[in-house]
């Protein structure tokens, strides 16, 4: 015997949906033992003609007629489909009776429709995202299949039973199946939101699972900028041997430019222009985001691109420094700070912190700092730019001879 469900039907007109015309969508919502879900009744109504109590609109013209005859017949439909589940001893659940109703948006299904967007995104690489971006979209479909097959026992869920649960219960997945971190985690699950949203703004679900799945990332592993000391202290050390003071030369050249380490490992004869004043410049749109990096190249700077001008790995490679891979990069930094005895997780993306921290601290404007790290918000900046201690006994002593005087 199947359980005890209990099931309703409501037709509303939807004024959140008002269209430039002044008509409103009108739509039933099937509701089963707690779950929900919504049709499109495809129809249309000025939201004043439409009276709610009796489900219908009072007016006696053609249209309004038409539009009742039309919310009468779907209302038939959907207890004739609730009937057919129960006389077939199937659960007669919202979705079951709509996916019954033929309705093309329950048709769509999970991984079918999150597979068709992973591959849009994959066309996107090189103008709005990275390939790293679009493996992590490719990464979260593997881990969304297994999870239906593990948990739900099916091959695909209907796009429209997504919900709350089902977000939380991929997320504890991720993280137990995979040894996911919180953060790795997090960061996946906003490619599925995104997702998401893209369905809800072509109408394919009514609500974002999301809309109340709270995200936090964990502050590990917080970088802490080099001193101006530090960095000065990096570019003087004598390096034991080729190997490090390369590492250390890539390290310095991102700190005193800016530059991401993808996009001194991409940078060009044809990204550096001269100004009327004789000013050595970049113009490079960053790898990340296309967002143009407008960068005046410091004279130490300048100098480490002239010692490997006729390097000869650099020339075989066709690039102006000798920029190693991100994994190596990070590994010998870690020597390099054991050799300069800094006390700080070294990495390529710690360069980047540097530079902006510096700058504020040399009173930058912030809006200036922003494009020469290619960001269009200053906030993203505000997140690079640390306050240092130096910032604040500036501020202090400028403050104390106000207060004093």
């Amino acid at each position: 015997m199947l359980p005890r469900t209990t099931f309703s039907v409501v037709f509303f007109c939807k004024k959140t949906k008002v269209t430039k015309k002044g008509k409103a969508p009108i739509y039933a919502r099937i509701t089963t033992t707690g779950q929900s879900t919504e049709i499109y009744t495809q129809c249309q109504i000025e939201p004043e003609r439409w009276n709610q109590r009796l489900e219908r609109s009072l007016y006696k013209d053609e249209v309004d007629q038409q539009i009742n005859r039309i919310v009468a017949s779907y209302r038939a439909s959907i207890l004739a489909a609730y009937d057919r589940l129960i006389q077939e001893n199937r659960t007669p659940t919202c979705f079951a009776v709509k996916q019954l109703l033929g309705s093309a948006s329950s048709s769509r299904m999970v991984l079918a429709e999150f597979g068709k967007y992973c591959e849009k995104r994959q066309q996107e690489v090189g103008t709005r995202i990275t390939q790293l971006t679009a493996n992590k979209y490719h990464r979260l479909l593997r881990y969304m299949t297994e999870y239906i097959r593990q948990v739900y026992g099916k091959e695909d869920l209907p796009l429209e039973t997504v919900d709350y649960a089902y977000v939380d219960g991929l997320n504890t997945y991720m993280q137990t199946a995979y040894n996911c971190h919180n953060n790795g985690a997090v960061n996946l699950l906003c490619c599925l939101k995104n997702f998401l949203l893209y369905a809800v703004r072509n109408e394919w679900i009514e609500k974002n699972p999301f809309r109340y799945y709270k995200m936090k990332i964990n502050k590990t592993n917080v970088k802490v900028p080099l001193t101006k000391a530090e960095l000065d202290l990096l570019l003087r050390r004598p390096m034991p041997n080729e190997r490090l003071d390369r590492i250390r030369d890539v390290f310095c050249f991102c700190a005193l430019t800016g530059l991401a380490f993808t996009d001194v490992d991409h940078l060009r004869r044809e990204h550096f222009t001269t100004d009327e004043e004789g000013q050595l410049w970049i113009h490079k749109p960053r790898e990340k985001t296309s967002v143009m990096s407008r960068v005046p190249v410091l004279p130490q700077a300048a100098a480490l691109l002239e010692k490997y001008r006729d390097d000869a790995n650099c020339r075989a490679r066709g690039k102006l420094l000798p920029v190693p891979s991100n994994t190596k990069m990070n590994a010998y930094l870690k020597e390099i700070a054991d050799i300069c005895q800094i006390h700080k997780h070294l990495t390529t993306h710690l360069a980047r912190h540097t530079f902006a921290t510096l700058a504020i601290e040399y009173g930058m404007p912030i809006d200036i700092i922003a494009k020469i790290l290619g960001h269009t918000n200053t906030n993203m900046t505000r997140r690079y730019a640390k306050i240092s201690e130096a910032n604040i006994s500036r501020e202090m002593r400028r403050i104390g001879k106000v207060l004093t005087a």
